[in-house]
């Protein structure tokens, strides 16, 4: 691929939705790079939507979304004094890449991603757990041994297990083992998230906050891919 198709790619990839200064009174700002993987239909583009705040990814054939691609999409967003960081407030902006089913190509995710990625969030829907073998060497594949981690299990759909009348707590005793191991392993644990039209918008700031204190526990070291 030549230098200029490389970068026409890119910028057909990668939608920059940033609101409010970031020079402002000597503030930082924190850069995280956000990795979401999931299968179709896990929820993992709403989750997306939800770590942006706005209705940037496609989550399903409705004509009137943005049109679906076969490659990785990159949104960026930066939230001004989101958080105080060695006493002075910094902003935060959070690039999150999207995943299309199935295995994307390393080389366009070093495109989007060069200096690597800080979280990777699995998106597992909560009702319907198949085997998540596959998944898990996906994960390694792309960023290596130590990107447990760096992982944050994100269940969706949770509120169809209320609705069968199981607690969360409940539910990760007596889900599959495979999944009962991940949200152990994961270094950002599990977060549960209902499946409701609104809930992006109502859960965003508790993935966001939770990628936040992860990477922190990483000393906001990245993963190469």
């Amino acid at each position: 691929m030549s230098l200029r198709s490389r970068s026409e790619a890119r910028a057909e990839a990668e939608t920059d939705f940033v609101y409010g200064g970031n020079k402002d009174g000597g503030s930082t700002t924190l850069t995280l790079n956000v990795l979401l993987l999931g299968d179709r239909q896990s929820g993992r583009s709403s989750v997306g939507n939800a770590l942006i705040g706005g209705a940037v990814f496609r989550t399903g054939p409705s004509p009137r979304g943005p049109p679906a691609s076969s490659r990785p999409q990159l949104v960026a967003r930066t939230f001004p004094r989101y958080f105080r960081r060695n006493g002075a407030e910094s902003h935060l902006c959070v690039r999150v890449i999207d995943t299309p089913p199935g295995k994307p190509r390393p080389q366009d995710l070093r495109e989007l991603c060069p200096g690597g990625v800080h979280v990777l969030v699995l998106v597992v829907r909560a009702d319907l757990v198949d085997d998540g073998a596959a998944l898990e060497r996906h994960a390694e594949s792309l960023c290596g041994a130590d990107w447990i981690q760096h992982s944050l299990l994100v269940l969706t759909h949770a509120d169809r297990l209320q609705e069968a009348g199981l607690r969360q707590a409940l539910f990760l005793t007596q889900t599959a083992d495979w999944l009962r191991a991940l949200s152990d392993r994961a270094g950002g644990g599990a977060l549960f998230v209902d499946s409701g039209c609104d809930w992006p918008s109502l859960t965003g700031k508790p993935i966001r906050d939770r990628v936040l204190s992860l990477s922190a526990r990483n000393h906001h070291q990245a993963l190469r891919m």
